[in-house]
């Protein structure tokens, strides 16, 4: 089997096994504190996400602005898509998703941003001890889940 080249090693670590974002993705507004060039790697690599990954960060910063030392997140009161962003875990779930989509430059990007996002929320937030650790399949729930809600 032949060597394969610098170049072609780089462009596989590249966007879409070295295929760059054109350009109108570039010429897009900026994502959430990230590069130029992330944001468009974001546009370019999740057109057909159900909710754009600025806005699934500016709702996880507007629960994390809202004042008090304690925050509680509310559960989401209609079953509705949209509706469902009003629980900060469903759109930390989201933002989980995306970051898992990405390639390496933009997840590396995005994962600075969400780390210091995730400290503050930790931080802000109370562990619940009574939470259940998995889901009605078994699988572990994420610690964002497991944090006490409002109401409850």
């Amino acid at each position: 089997m032949p060597r394969r080249r610098p170049g072609a090693l780089r462009a596989a670590r590249g966007t879409h096994a070295g295929r760059r974002p054109p350009a109108w993705a570039r010429e897009l507004p900026p994502v959430d504190r990230l590069s130029t060039s992330v944001s468009a790697e974001v546009q370019w690599t999740a057109p057909g996400r159900h909710h754009p990954l600025g806005d699934l960060l500016r709702r996880y910063r507007a629960f994390l602005r809202s004042p008090g030392s304690g925050l509680r997140p509310t559960r989401a009161v209609c079953p509705a898509p949209l509706c469902a962003l009003d629980d900060v875990a469903v759109v930390r779930d989201e933002l989980a998703d995306a970051y898992r989509a990405l390639p390496p430059e933009a997840r590396y990007a995005l994962g600075r941003v969400l780390r210091l996002l995730d400290a503050e929320f930790r931080r802000r937030t109370v562990f619940d001890r009574d939470a259940a650790t998995t889901d009605r399949s078994g699988s572990p729930r994420p610690w964002w889940h497991r944090r006490l809600y409002a109401y409850e």
